[in-house]
């Protein structure tokens, strides 16, 4: 009888020991993350023995950071990217850069070799952009303070890893013949990282969405699907051959299609393979921690695991008070950015074949990483249970999440000035109502006033779904932010067709864009507010409070006809100032011969025209 291909084999004993492992880990409250890392270390060489080419599937795993970066690409526009440029090479370079300089000074003064404590500080202050993101996801943490600056960090660090890879060769031993031609070595790749990035940039640009419309139109779903993934490993390929990382290439393809018609769809398919493969690099992070180099050297592995925490979490605190973020979200920020991260693996490999120190070295450094990742979610349970509870009794608003399926007709997104007047007046009603908002304060204020409104952010499919979108009949659109706005239309409209939409816009500009997606319900925040001052201010100048009414009345019915009409022509900035300018002529002279008249009237009485006091 034939044996089963290794292959098949392999696939058995991971999906096994992780169907086994993390629901059982969940179930003891520990988290996912610290199943698959058991289930890792039970399978691997040091455990059951039952898979031993470890190296080889942390590779393969190394796709699923790949993945999830794309999908965190996806969620961010250029525009939005472009807005966090300075807290990524702001707060980022001075993690870095502290976290180096500390471990440096830490290591050389403890007689390591200057080099050595060089790489490993490099090394060490990265930290796991897989566990750190996970995290994040879970606790939906990504839209708030810390996990904007969070990942900012994180993404600093992938591009950091750059020259960190490029300097290696500089520090190790180099012979006489390619010391001669390693300047134009590094030259010509340079060169080759500059143009692979100017082609993903480009290529994005110009080819990727023409491409994907193709594949769509063969309406063949499993084409698409495998297009998504073709993409998302030819560049992870294109960025290995240059030696540049290939999460960051996977991200700035996301972020290229971040605006793309084909955003969600990429979502929806990528999504599951990011989910396993991830597990899949847990489960090898676990397999790769050395045993055995820690049973030859307990003490010293235990002190350097203790000593870079320790400092790591001491650089990363301070930052935190820095920037400013609430106290009750330092703690974890702290942790998650603390450990050592999956791309110290690559560099302490790299240091070794650049034999900037030996095989042996790069062992104890990668075992101390592995252990700090699986730790970290060690001690966050211990964070979550001993530390965060006492946080709970200083003054700190109190959140409740939505754990159960809502029926109410109406979901309201957004609970500021403009959702709380909706949902007061329901409130007078008797209609019920569900409300979400992820302003931490607001709901505070909310609650000491008697409203229900449920924590949790409105772009969450997830949370939709939970909400009641997919029975209710109304969703109202009142979040503060235009982009968050049009992403839950965006979603609304994509997965929950049978609701009707009524929003709230802005400016004009974000009128036209509601509009541009289907949502004839719009209301300009400031409109109705400002026509009702003008009113007063028309009554205190003397005019009959029907005559004032009337005015707003007949302005307010010209500037939505007027608005429908622009709209027509939003696209084509000339024709839109012609309507505009046309609209207004229109109604100076109509209010005119109003006046005109009214004027003619009342003199014929013997009275005064309002409004024309002290001239």
């Amino acid at each position: 009888m034939e044996h089963a291909p290794t292959w098949l084999t392999n696939s058995l004993i991971y999906l096994g020991a992780a169907v086994f492992a993390v629901p059982l880990s969940k179930a003891l409250g520990l988290g996912s993350i610290i199943g698959y890392l058991a289930a890792g270390i039970a399978i691997g060489p040091w455990g059951l023995g039952l898979v031993t080419n470890v190296e080889d599937i942390l590779h393969f795993a190394e796709f699923g950071v790949v993945l999830m970066l794309f999908l965190v690409g996806l969620e961010l526009e250029p525009r939005r990217l472009w807005s966090l440029r300075r807290p990524i090479f702001g707060w980022g370079s001075a993690q870095v850069l502290g976290c180096t300089a500390l471990l440096f000074a830490g290591a050389f003064a403890a007689g390591v070799p200057w080099r050595i404590s060089l790489v490993a500080a490099l090394g060490l202050a990265l930290s796991s952009t897989a566990i750190a993101l996970q995290v994040m996801g879970e606790r939906n943490l990504l839209p708030t303070s810390s996990g904007q600056a969070g990942f900012s960090i994180l993404l600093f660090q992938d591009v950091a890893a750059i020259p960190i890879l490029a300097l290696l060769p500089l520090l190790g031993v180099v012979s006489e013949a390619n010391e001669a031609v390693a300047p134009v070595n590094r030259a010509l790749e340079a060169i080759k990282i500059v143009a692979v990035i100017a082609g993903i940039v480009l290529g994005g640009r110009l080819l990727l969405r023409p491409a994907l419309r193709w594949i769509a139109k063969s309406n063949t779903p499993e084409i698409f699907t495998a297009a998504s993934l073709l993409l998302v490993v030819a560049i992870a390929a294109l960025m290995q051959l240059v030696g540049l990382s290939m999460a960051l290439g996977a991200f700035l393809a996301g972020v290229l299609l971040a605006e793309s018609e084909y955003r969600r769809e990429l979502e929806t398919d990528i999504e599951p393979f990011k989910g396993l493969l991830l597990g899949l690099f847990f489960i090898a992070v676990g397999m790769s921690i050395d045993f055995g180099v820690l049973a030859r050297s307990p003490g010293l592995m235990a002190l350097i695991v203790l000593a870079f925490l320790a400092i790591k979490g001491a650089v990363i605190y301070g930052l935190s008070r820095l920037m400013g973020l609430p106290f009750q979200e330092r703690p974890v920020f702290t942790l998650l950015l603390a450990q050592g991260g999956e791309f110290a693996f690559v560099v302490f490999q790299a240091a070794a074949g650049a034999s900037v120190f030996s095989s042996e070295t790069a062992s104890l450094l990668i075992g101390a990483v592995a252990l700090s990742m699986l730790l970290s979610p060690l001690v966050l349970v211990a964070v979550d249970r001993l530390v965060l509870p006492r946080f709970a009794n200083c003054n700190l608003p109190q959140m409740e999440e939505i754990s159960e399926p809502q029926t109410a007709p109406i979901i309201i997104a957004g609970f500021g000035r403009f959702g709380q007047i909706i949902g007061r007046l329901l409130t007078a009603q008797g209609i019920p109502a569900t409300v979400l908002d992820h302003d931490a304060e607001m709901i505070e204020a909310a609650h000491s006033f008697g409203y229900k409104v449920f924590y949790g952010d409105a772009t969450r499919l997830d949370l939709l779904r939970t909400a009641g979108a997919a029975t209710a009949r109304i969703l109202v659109v009142a979040v503060d932010d235009k982009e968050q706005s049009l992403e839950v239309v965006d979603l609304a409209r994509e997965h929950f067709p049978q609701l009707e939409i009524i929003a709230r816009a802005r400016d004009v500009t974000h009128w036209n864009e509601l509009r541009d997606r289907g949502v004839m319900h719009v209301e300009r925040e400031m409109f109705e507010s400002s026509l009702r001052s003008a009113r007063t201010v028309l009554e205190v100048l003397g005019y009959p409070p029907h005559e004032a009414r009337q005015h707003a009345m007949r302005f307010r019915r010209h500037n939505i006809e007027l608005f429908e009409q622009m709209y027509l022509h939003h696209k084509d900035r000339a024709k839109l100032i012609a309507v505009v300018k046309q609209g207004r002529q229109q109604l100076e002279q109509q209010m005119a011969r109003e006046r005109a008249e009214r004027d003619e009237r009342l003199k014929a009485a013997g009275g005064r025209p309002p409004g024309w006091e002290g001239q």
